[in-house]
């Protein structure tokens, strides 16, 4: 009869002993998701980032192509990439003297190179930021 006591005390101790354990793995399968949540975050801006930069750096080199071969500045899709592009232009249009040939239609646009260069790494620059603060 004694050892009947003992065999409960045993029998509550394991079930103490897996109600830990149980516990113990969810709370590690807690963490997991929230850093797994955290990643796709990060995952997800630094997406953003990246097709953002890659949209505007596509719209300056379409810009620079339009201007070095004289495109018709009457034609629509020469217009809508102008009046798009313009305000990420706006702060270098002034900075150099672009070479001018063919009477002043053909334009090697050195401002469009610098935004170009300039935005991309600002583009590097933000996701360095964003993986830097990933890590920490």
């Amino acid at each position: 009869m004694n050892s009947e006591p003992h065999e409960r005390d045993n029998l509550e101790r394991q079930r103490e002993l897996i109600q830990e354990e149980e516990a113990f793995r969810l709370r590690q399968e807690e963490r997991r998701l929230e850093a797994a949540k955290r990643d796709n975050t990060f995952r997800w801006i630094l997406n953003t980032i990246y097709f953002l930069v890659g949209l505007l750096e596509v719209l300056l080199v379409l810009r620079f192509i339009l201007r070095l071969f004289g495109a018709n500045t009457e034609n629509a899709f020469a217009q809508f990439i102008y009046n798009l592009s313009e305000p990420f232009i706006a702060p270098f249009s002034t900075l150099f003297v672009s070479p001018v040939t063919g009477g002043g239609a053909n334009i090697f646009d050195v401002n469009v190179l610098v935004a170009i260069v300039v935005y991309a790494l600002l583009g590097w620059l933000a996701v360095w930021l964003v993986q830097y603060l990933r890590g920490r």
